[in-house]
C-alpha cells in the first residue's frame, strides 16, 4: 500500500527558492508530479489523439515545455530566439518519432532549469518591468514568473481531462 503524500505546497519550502516565489516553485514541482502519474502506462499511439477536437497530450507535453522556455526568456529580459518561435510553430504537430517519455524527459528539464532561476532571483527585482511578445506588452518580473506558474496549471489540468477521456 502506497502513502499518500500532501500536495507539494503543503511540504514546506523548497529549498534555496525565494519566500515570495515559493508558490511558483510548488505549482510547478505539484504539476510535474501529476503529470508524470497520469502518464505512467499512458499508450504511445493515443500521444496525438484529438478527442472532440481538443489538444492532444503531445501538445500539452510541447506546450509545457515551450511556454515555460519562453515566459523565463521575457523574464530575463530577453527577446525570443529562433530556435524558440520554430518549437512554438511547432508545438502540437503530430510527429510519431516523438514519445510521451521524451516530451516527459523534456519537461523535467525545462522545470530543473526554471528552479535554478528562481533560486537565483533577488526578490528585490519581482517588480521590476518586462515586456512580453512582439507587441512588447508590459509586465514584470514577478507577473511572468506567476503566469508561468498559473499557466503550467491550466495546461495540467486540461491534461487531465484528455488522458481520462482518451482513456475512458
Amino acid at each position: 500500500m502506497s502513502e499518500t503524500k500532501p500536495e507539494v505546497w503543503l511540504r514546506g519550502p523548497i529549498d534555496g527558492v525565494p519566500a515570495l516565489l515559493q508558490p511558483v516553485a510548488h505549482a510547478l514541482l505539484q504539476a510535474q508530479e501529476e503529470i508524470h502519474v497520469l502518464l505512467q502506462d499512458f499508450p504511445a499511439d493515443k500521444l496525438w489523439e484529438r478527442p472532440a477536437g481538443v489538444a492532444s497530450v503531445g501538445f500539452h507535453l510541447q506546450h509545457l515545455t515551450g511556454m515555460l522556455d519562453r515566459l523565463f526568456t521575457y523574464a530575463n529580459g530577453q527577446t525570443l530566439s529562433k530556435q524558440q518561435l520554430q518549437y512554438l510553430i511547432a508545438e502540437g504537430a503530430a510527429n510519431e518519432n516523438i514519445t510521451a517519455a521524451h516530451l516527459l524527459h523534456a519537461f523535467d528539464m525545462q522545470v530543473t532549469h526554471v528552479l535554478t532561476i528562481l533560486k537565483n532571483t533577488d526578490e528585490k527585482t519581482l517588480t521590476e518591468a518586462r515586456t512580453v511578445g512582439r507587441s512588447q506588452l508590459p509586465s514584470t518580473l514577478l507577473g511572468l514568473m506567476f503566469h508561468a506558474a498559473e499557466h503550467t496549471m491550466r495546461h495540467t489540468g486540461q491534461l487531465l481531462v484528455t488522458v481520462r477521456v482518451i482513456l475512458s
